[in-house]
């Protein structure tokens, strides 16, 4: 069992002043896995407070001192590997192995390119006798989702400390394991008291108050569309900017020459990996009418074979989805699906047959595949945020792009063909603000962030740092 009893808040690990405490279940036994204390309005109001207070002093560091000290949260966070993977795999029910290949050297490297991106950007800028200067924004509120637990608090943290600014994080109520490492690391490495705040708690409550605090310069907001639309109403009396990284349904399109191999391990990576918990998750296979049953042939082979079970198992693939209330939520979809009229390929209701019993109590969904999917059925619109690939063909190329943009969302992209020149043609006609071409390794060290209702704003490297920072001119320098 995790105990958590304090909250961290300039510097100082310290009790609430009006917290309540919270039983944390692990999603694959559906048993208890820790405590942690939840903290009020006052304890908000105590970090934005500590936060202010360390504002001027922090904002005034060089370039040199900044990247010096990211570097060393890097090298700490490095150190602390091996217990953040497991932090993650018991809030979350990611394999162990992909906790340790993912989602940790994601969140760690986030330092190193931040101190990097910072390094090469030009923050004083003369253009005759006017000084232009980009100044840190001020107190930052960063609010991060449980899906990603290790790389959303990191991403955010690296860019607001890079650019100069202070913050009070506000973790996933569902994962804050890794957050509360994450201030340890932080802590270690040196970082001054008052720069970072941990105020673990409801949204409704904690998130509220920082979205509305007078003294908050900043909200980044990594979550759904309709609670974003919650955070901007609670901001806008104040002015303040909000940056929000929101949801998607995510396409990929097999183009009629793509090696079907190279399409199926994107649609089982990027849409089944992490339980298909990830905003940019390729949810939807656009596949050429003609090699339709071919990839599904292929892809239900694949999919078969994956095992799903113990997060802490060697050979999981798959681990469980993060709560009850989201294997619920995964089911209804299935169940719409079904109704709707689409073919199912594979998986389907219930739970996978082969648990052993101590995971009969886990949140563990079947990997599911759609054929004969359209585009206007709920499985090919709406963010299910689980493992269930919607696959949809298409006559024409220019057909294929046209149902990848018609979404609400514009995340993220996907594409496969054997032709480079064409591959890159039909991403550059996506809507969406990331697309990788024939399964390519995903790149942390570019912008993340969206089109349309998939966010306002971007994360990581200069992109990231960029959002954090005030642009100032100084007109008539003589000197």
């Amino acid at each position: 069992m995790r105990e958590a009893q304090h909250l961290y808040i300039n510097g100082k690990w310290t009790e609430p002043e009006d917290g309540t405490v919270q039983e944390l279940t692990d999603p694959a036994t559906g048993r208890p896995s820790g405590r942690i204390v939840l903290g009020g309005a006052a304890d908000a109001d105590r970090a934005v407070h500590a936060a202010r207070e360390a504002f001027p002093a922090f904002s005034a560091t060089s370039v040199a001192e900044r990247t010096e000290l990211l570097e060393a949260i890097g090298a700490e966070y490095a150190r602390r590997a091996q217990d953040m993977a497991q932090a993650v795999t018991a809030e979350l029910g990611s394999p162990l192995s992909l906790s340790r290949t993912l989602h940790v050297p994601a969140a760690q490297g986030q330092f190193h390119h931040a101190a990097q991106a910072l390094g090469r950007m030009s923050l004083v800028e003369r253009r005759g006798s006017t000084w232009v200067r980009r100044e840190p924004v001020g107190v930052s509120a960063l609010i991060t989702p449980w899906n990603y637990p290790a790389l959303q608090p990191a991403g955010k943290v690296a860019s607001a400390l890079a650019a100069g600014c202070t913050v009070v994080l506000k973790p996933a109520q569902l994962s804050p394991y890794s957050a509360l490492l994450l201030a340890e690391i932080l802590d270690t490495a040196g970082v001054p008291a008052g720069v970072f705040n941990l105020v673990l708690g409801r949204g409704s409550v904690i998130g509220d108050a920082l979205n509305a605090h007078a003294d908050v310069d900043m909200i980044s907001f990594t979550g759904s569309g309709p609670v974003a639309v919650g955070v901007s109403d609670a901001a806008a009396p104040t002015a303040k900017r909000v940056v929000t990284e929101l949801g998607g349904k995510s396409p990929q399109i097999v183009l009629p020459d793509a090696d079907m191999d190279t399409a199926i391990e994107t649609a089982v990576l990027y849409g089944l990996g992490n339980s298909g918990q990830t905003c940019g998750a390729a949810s939807r296979t656009l596949v050429p009418r003609e090699r339709l049953e071919e990839f599904l042939s292929a892809l239900t082979a694949r999919v078969d074979q994956l095992k799903v079970g113990d997060p802490w198992a060697k050979d999981t693939f798959m681990g469980p989805v993060v709560s009850a209330d989201q294997w619920d939520t995964i089911q209804g979809y299935i169940r719409k699906g079904i109704d709707q009229g689409a073919r199912l390929v594979t998986g389907g209701l219930g739970k996978p047959e082969d648990l052993p019993d101590s995971l009969n109590d886990g949140h563990f969904v079947r990997p599911t595949v759609f054929a004969d999917v359209t585009n206007d059925m709920t499985i090919a619109r709406e963010e299910i945020f689980g493992p269930v690939l919607s696959v949809i063909t298409y006559d024409t190329v220019d057909e294929a792009v046209r149902i990848a943009n018609d979404s609400p969302f514009g995340l993220c992209g996907y594409v496969t063909s054997a032709d480079a020149r064409q591959a890159r043609a039909v991403a550059e006609q996506m809507r969406t603000g990331y697309v990788l071409i024939n399964d390519a390794d995903f790149d942390f060290n570019t912008s993340w962030g969206g089109y349309k209702q998939s966010g306002n704003g971007r994360e990581w490297a200069d992109f990231g740092i960029g959002e954090y920072l005030e642009t100032k001119s100084i007109v008539g320098v003589t000197a």
